[in-house]
């Protein structure tokens, strides 16, 4: 197995825009997000992060395919549901180094990937003199009907990671769960690391 991570800058990562889409709709239909996501949107959304000044795409491949990805924006590109919380906090957008997704493949979990996805976006941050690095997290119910019994949030790895929950800091998305008719709000609280 010859795993590679790599790093890439807005728009240097279209080329692997459908092999990301995929990966998102793989890794998201599980909790705790069980989101059913459709090619089209997928697209969309990852141009988003191709058009930002700053984006980063850190990208983990096997043998040249793509099995795990990470990205990255500075937060004053984000949509309003992301720096709402913020402004309204008294922090300044301007600051922050804003998460996207990170997905792998289950079957490559566990290698030290995850810890990659970090530092790649992290040095991004840096690169581009930012003070802190932010991300957010659905908040299921503990007794969601979804909820597989031997499932580990990533609390733990993501506080040895540096990052502190913020639960004051929550916001709202909106998108459709598996078992749903049609989308429907989901809150989400945030992650914060000084990087400084």
């Amino acid at each position: 197995m010859t795993l590679e991570i790599k790093s890439f800058s807005g728009s240097d990562a279209s080329p692997f825009f459908d092999d990301l889409a995929r990966l998102r709709i793989t890794v998201f239909r599980d909790f705790p997000y069980l989101y059913d996501g459709a090619p089209a949107y997928e697209r969309k959304y990852l141009a988003t992060y191709a058009k930002s000044e700053g984006s980063v795409f850190v990208l983990a491949f096997d043998d040249g395919k793509v099995v795990g990805a990470a990205t990255g924006m500075p937060m004053t590109a984000e949509t309003d549901e992301v720096k709402a919380p913020f402004i309204a906090a008294g922090h300044d957008p301007q600051d922050f180094f804003y998460f996207g997704e990170s997905v792998l493949l289950s079957s490559y979990r566990g290698r030290g990937i995850g810890v990659k996805f970090f530092e790649g976006r992290e040095a991004q941050a840096r690169k581009l003199a930012l003070s802190f690095c932010t991300f957010c997290a659905v908040e299921r119910p503990v007794d969601h009907p979804r909820r597989p019994a031997d499932y580990v949030p990533l609390n733990g790895f993501w506080a040895k990671r540096g990052y502190t929950h913020h639960p004051e800091l929550r916001t709202t998305f909106i998108w459709r769960d598996l078992d749903e008719a049609q989308e429907s709000p989901k809150p989400l609280s945030f992650w914060v690391r000084d990087i400084r």
